[in-house]
């Protein structure tokens, strides 16, 4: 399977709207709208477009052609400015075929060169065992654990804090 990295264009606010509205929530933030429309997906690629490459890069992830989910890198502000954080999410059906490894492999050094970071920030909750192993397939060390500080429906979560700096 061929996975590539393309940025997102207003044609392409169907699969976005699609991929986010049914994504699986658990642990996703609440952010995140839902129902999540093509208004929602029209608004967020129009807002990609004017930070990418100074706030952020935001990209497609197509397996084989097929836009099957979204991955950026978002730039911190202030005395974080040299980091950002990652975030990515891909829709149910294509879980467990290294797609989402292939595509962090992609993004970092493209984040590291067009919004001149150092460092790479991920943040997972503590049972999201597929993500944690995603990041650690790429280079990303597990630097701590918050306690108790996600809030999620009923339930509270610890949040792992994985960091990646650009020379490893």
């Amino acid at each position: 399977m061929k996975i590539e990295l393309r940025p997102w264009v207003l044609e392409d606010k169907k699969e976005l709207a699609e991929i986010c509205h049914n994504a699986d929530r658990q642990f996703l933030s609440d952010r995140l709208p839902y129902p999540y429309t093509e208004d929602n997906a029209q608004w967020w690629i129009n807002m990609a477009e004017k930070q990418e490459g100074k706030e952020g890069v935001f990209r497609a992830i197509l397996a084989d052609g097929k836009i099957v989910g979204n991955i950026s890198v978002e730039k911190k502000e202030d005395v974080y400015r040299r980091d950002g954080e990652i975030g990515y999410m891909l829709k149910k059906e294509y879980y467990s075929r290294g797609i989402m490894t292939e595509a962090v492999k992609q993004i970092c050094p493209l984040a590291y060169k067009e919004l001149d970071l150092i460092r790479i920030t991920g943040l997972v909750y503590e049972p999201n065992t597929a993500s944690r192993k995603v990041l650690e397939k790429n280079g990303f060390m597990l630097e701590g654990i918050m306690k108790k500080v996600v809030t999620k429906g009923d339930k509270i979560y610890d949040l792992c804090i994985y960091g990646k700096c650009i020379d490893g």
